[in-house]
């Protein structure tokens, strides 16, 4: 049998290791055009003209609704034009799951963080206000710390594990729409004056999104970091404790496995919100804590992508 045979026996195996291969490889180059781009401006446009005035929840409910399901379908059109199981279309799909993932950038951003914390405080609070939503100007060295590995853990589900769950159940389509409901929760999704009620349903269907998937990299994480029971019953005793529903468990594994404690207080947008602690022991984050998740995340992504891969295999 030839290869051109043998990669069109096993399409989504192929699909899914090309499209993993391509993340570890390249990240995402300044030079490639990124969907994600295209969805932000989508956005930036639906909130544009869309948020103001009356009914601002039925209209954002409408606009996430239509954008993820349009995106989806679109997708799935895109693929049926294009006869199956051809290398082009296994090519094409790999590129585009390949724009789900985001695992390399993710680890590449906080290991920036804190060589940036090595030089200065400054420079670490820039470097981390690239990652995440809240306010960085007051925060102490220890709080950008806590913020790039909290970011690490919680990103793991959305850039990793997520688009992967829903490639699983649903393909390419699957995810590149899992990757439209993520954009518009990190773009919309908040609870201030301004979004409060037109990023209302893009929040709840980021929380719907994610339940399944955030448990899964809360396990994943702890397989990784080697399991303990007392890893166990404190992903039990703190998973839950967050504003989110899910943002909690993938943290709360990660904090286990470090003794070290997340969460607390945090501007965004000028307000303070209130994060319950993960964890109670206040410890000093250090450099080795950073390389040490960075390298749990690693293997829980590898053994994510190996048995999904054996999965389609079989």
């Amino acid at each position: 049998m030839d290869i051109t045979a043998i990669i069109s026996s096993h399409p989504l195996p192929i699909i899914l290791f090309s499209a993993w291969l391509l993340d570890i490889c390249l990240g995402d180059p300044m030079w490639l055009p990124h969907p994600v781009v295209y969805m932000g401006k989508w956005i930036a446009f639906g909130d544009k003209h869309l948020n103001k005035g009356e009914n601002r929840r039925l209209k954002g409910a409408v606009f996430a609704v239509l954008s993820v399901v349009g995106i989806g379908v679109f997708t799935w059109g895109c693929f049926k034009m294009i006869e199956d199981d051809s290398i082009f279309r296994i090519l094409l799909s790999s590129i585009v799951l390949f724009f789900c993932f985001a695992g390399y950038t993710l680890r590449k951003e906080v290991r920036m963080v804190f060589e940036a914390l090595e030089r200065s405080l400054e420079d670490g609070r820039r470097q981390v206000s690239r990652i995440v939503g809240r306010d960085t100007e007051q925060l102490s060295a220890q709080e950008v710390r806590t913020a790039a590995l909290e970011t690490l853990a919680e990103n793991l589900s959305d850039g990793v594990i997520a688009p992967l769950f829903w490639f699983m159940l649903f393909g390419v389509p699957g995810a590149i729409a899992y990757k439209m409901v993520n954009t518009l929760d990190s773009m919309i999704g908040y609870k201030n004056d301004k979004y409060k009620d037109f990023g209302c349903w893009a929040a709840h269907i980021d929380d719907v999104a994610n339940y399944i998937p955030a448990r899964i990299t809360a396990l994943l994480i702890i397989v990784a970091g080697g399991i303990k029971r007392r890893h166990l019953i404190f992903l039990r005793k703190y998973g839950p404790q967050h504003a989110s529903p899910n943002s909690g468990w993938p943290e709360a594994a990660l904090a286990s496995i470090l003794d070290c404690r997340f969460g607390g207080s945090h501007n965004y947008f000028g307000k303070e919100f209130y994060k319950p602690y993960i964890g109670d022991n206040p410890r000093e984050l250090t450099f080795a804590d950073m390389s040490k998740s960075i390298h749990i995340c690693m293997v829980a992504e590898f053994i994510s992508f190996v048995v999904c891969i054996i999965i389609l295999t079989i």
